[in-house]
């Protein structure tokens, strides 16, 4: 009766059933996987915010299937804003060249239709987001995975790259900053993606939903306006304003065939026309929202990694790997279990509830991640209940 590529295994696992069995033994936990940023204690323009979605014109229906004008002109004056920071000259990006989602995971499925026939092939980052599996799943979409390497910092593995390529690939997929890694895409290597790209006939699909978080305070290249390969690049209020219940994100398309590929995902998006007229009316408030809550997360990243670094230099059995941006820390811890047993053992005997490396793909075990997103007193006790238990 059900599709193949719906035939998931649904059990849960047994990283999930010890979550389970410990709520309802009524304990209580730290979470340190905090990705939420609406329920992280976080001070919010509630009533500018509501206001917005509160527009008369909102009764009228206008079905664009780019989405409404008004939206996509204050998404592009987000990356001349962007760029002007970045560059001498800020870069202009033309509102007709974005076309808006209700998410990023809808642009993926969006560009896996616009680019792939079944069976079809796309190149991911291991480690990553483990949503892409799920999403290629349901386009009938093949994922081949391609390593980042770490060494003082990670890289792309550009020799795995290229020999993970086939006949039947479509496009690259790029996180920057990655997630978990938060490593982002330096100038060299995105000079060897678009050659790759490029060499292959591929188009290069570049998910930046955590661009705006760099560590350093130094302003990261968009891809959005890059011009060597078929770009789509990938965002959304979720990060970018800490609003993830607003449902609005959106996809810029650059390079060559760019105008063939906007008419084709203009036809794509006209068949399902789903974004909110309410949300894209408030798209320039929302979008503005970003200045009062981005220096409250980063306040709270910073703060946390710093804390973090205290903990951590009181011993000897842990490290944190490098990262640049994003809301995450990877630890990296010896390998005495594997990480989903170790995961496991920290929740049911320190009640803190961390994310074993596997869950991003990691491709060997001892590796231990946390959100720095988690309310600073939480993830101070969290981490050091983890700490005491990794060095018992």
């Amino acid at each position: 009766m059900f599709s193949q590529r719906t035939g998931w295994n649904l059990t849960p696992n047994r990283f999930t059933e010890a979550q389970r069995e410990l709520h309802a033994a009524g304990g209580g936990l730290l979470d340190l996987t905090v990705s939420n940023p609406t329920r992280a204690g976080l001070r919010y323009d509630a009533e500018h915010i509501l206001s917005s979605l509160s527009r008369p014109e909102a009764m009228d229906y206008d079905p664009q299937p780019k989405g409404l004008l008004s939206a996509r002109e204050s998404v592009a004056a987000y990356y001349c804003e962007k760029s002007g920071g970045a560059e001498s000259k800020p870069e202009s990006i033309d509102p007709e060249s974005i076309l808006l989602t209700t998410s990023t995971s809808e642009g993926y499925s969006y560009l896996f239709r616009l680019l792939c026939n079944p069976g079809d092939e796309v190149l991911v980052p291991k480690p990553s987001y483990p949503l892409f599996e799920f999403l290629a799943d349901l386009e009938d979409v093949t994922l081949v995975p391609y390593p980042l390497l770490y060494d003082h910092g990670w890289q792309v593995d550009f020799h795995s790259l290229y020999q993970a390529v086939s006949a039947r690939t479509r496009a690259a997929v790029v996180v920057h900053p990655n997630n978990p890694t938060g490593s982002y895409v330096s100038a060299r290597e995105r000079d060897l993606l678009n050659a790759f790209c490029r060499e292959h006939g591929l188009a290069l699909i570049v998910d930046e939903v955590f661009l705006d978080y760099s560590l350093d305070g130094a302003a990261r290249t968009s891809f959005s306006s890059n011009r060597d390969a078929l770009t789509f690049t990938l965002s959304g209020l979720s990060k970018i304003s800490g609003l993830p219940q607003m449902k609005l994100a959106w996809v810029v398309t650059s390079g060559p065939q760019s105008d063939t590929a906007l008419g084709r995902l203009e036809v794509i998006a006209d068949t399902y026309l789903s974004m909110s007229a309410p949300i894209q009316l408030a798209a320039p408030v929302l979008l503005e929202q970003r200045g009062k809550l981005q220096p409250l997360l980063l306040e709270r990243i910073r703060a946390n990694l710093a804390q973090l670094d205290i903990q951590l230099a009181r011993q000897k059995t842990c490290q944190r790997l490098e990262v640049e941006g994003g809301w995450c820390a990877v630890l990296r811890v010896p390998v005495t279990q594997s990480d989903e047993e170790l995961a496991i053992t920290i929740l049911r005997q320190a009640s803190v509830l961390v994310h074993p490396g596997h869950f991003y793909d990691f491709p060997s075990d001892g590796y231990l991640i946390v959100s720095l997103l988690t309310p600073p007193a939480g993830f101070r006790e969290g981490t050091e209940r983890t700490m005491r238990l990794l060095n018992g």
